[in-house]
This record gives structure tokens, C-alpha cells and sequence, in this order.
């Protein structure tokens, strides 16, 4: 079972590093997936400094426009090439440096459907926000509420009523996920071991 990256992307073809994924919120759109953010300008020329959350970075150019996460802006992105910590893009509509700068921190988002098919023990994240989680038993343990990765793995951050609960997203500690019922089944390792 592998987890989807942040915004609902499949990590087949979508992974950010840990420390550049946004945690994915409850609210999110279904139909939309975060594939990126702007990280702010590069030179002086309009380029943005693009960090994607794709397996293979280049493909975020290859989703079709993007648009920001409210939908105001969309995007046909075009890399110049790497930089430290991501890639230089041109985005359509962007021409100075200062229209690149505004857009620092914006999530760049692709329709669902110009994003490939994932395999069946895959999930997007966003299809996992929102989720019921039980025990094996059937006991309710609270709603997905994000997913996050600080380097050692996926973590689904579940809350209840006994507030926040944090597993770890493998196949030991989450033996089913059951999107089409809305449902996790979730069997979270003992805090004292």
C-alpha cells in the first residue's frame, strides 16, 4: 500500500521532499490536486522557482495548466532548468520579477483528470482526507484530518474526540482503506512501546 503525496498526488508520480509538502487540509478540492508551489522569483525575468511535489519533478510541466489553490490563476508552465532546491519555470502571464514574487507560496493545483491512473494499492491523499478511521474492531478513532511526512514516511494526523491521533501509513498499522465507503481501518501501534 503506498500513500499519495500532498495534495492528492499519486506518489507513483508525485513525492515532494518532506520538509516542501504542504499537509493536506480537510476542505480540499477532489477535483484538483496540489502538484507544486511557487517558491518565489528567479532572476530578474519572471522566472519562479518551482518546487514540485512529483516523483519525477519535470512532470509537473506535463499536467496541463495549473491553476492556484482558490482557482483565481491558471498557469501553462513552461522549466528553463533545475535550480538548488527545485526547478526555474516560466509561467504564462508572468513577465518581471515583482509579478513573480507576489505568487511566493502559492499551490499550484492540476485538474483530477489530466493526472494518471493509480495502481490499486495506491491512494491520493486527497481521496484520504476527510476518511473515517476504526480500529479492527470497528471502534471510531476520528477523520483523517492531513497527511504528513517529516522523512520516514507517510503519517496520517487523525482526529477525535480524544484529539490528535498520528499512524504512521503502512501496511501494519493500516491494513484497509476503503475509499469508495469512506473508511480506514486503522490498527495504530501502542504509544508505550
Amino acid at each position: 500500500m503506498t500513500p499519495a503525496a500532498a495534495g492528492g498526488c499519486p506518489t507513483a508520480d508525485v513525492q515532494a521532499l518532506p520538509s516542501e509538502r504542504p499537509p493536506m487540509t480537510q476542505g480540499a478540492k477532489a477535483e484538483t490536486v496540489c502538484v507544486g508551489a511557487i517558491a518565489g522569483a528567479f532572476g530578474v525575468r519572471g522566472e519562479v522557482r518551482l518546487k514540485s511535489f512529483c516523483t519525477t519533478a519535470e512532470d509537473i510541466a506535463t499536467y496541463g495548466p495549473l491553476a492556484t489553490e482558490d482557482g483565481a490563476r491558471r498557469f501553462t508552465v513552461r522549466l528553463t532548468r533545475p535550480v538548488t532546491g527545485g526547478l526555474a519555470a516560466r509561467l504564462s502571464g508572468v513577465e518581471t520579477r515583482e509579478q513573480a514574487e507576489a505568487l511566493k507560496g502559492a499551490t499550484l493545483w492540476a485538474d483530477r483528470d489530466a493526472l494518471p491512473s493509480l495502481p490499486e494499492d495506491e491512494f491520493y491523499h486527497a481521496d484520504l482526507i476527510g476518511l473515517e478511521v476504526v480500529d479492527p474492531g470497528g471502534a471510531v478513532l476520528g477523520r483523517v484530518r492531513a497527511i504528513h511526512d517529516h522523512g520516514a514516511g507517510d503519517i496520517l494526523d487523525v482526529q477525535g474526540q480524544g484529539g490528535a491521533l498520528l499512524i504512521p501509513f503502512t501496511r501494519a498499522a493500516v491494513p484497509t482503506v476503503d475509499v469508495a465507503a469512506g473508511r480506514i481501518v486503522a490498527d495504530p501501534p501502542d504509544s508505550d512501546e
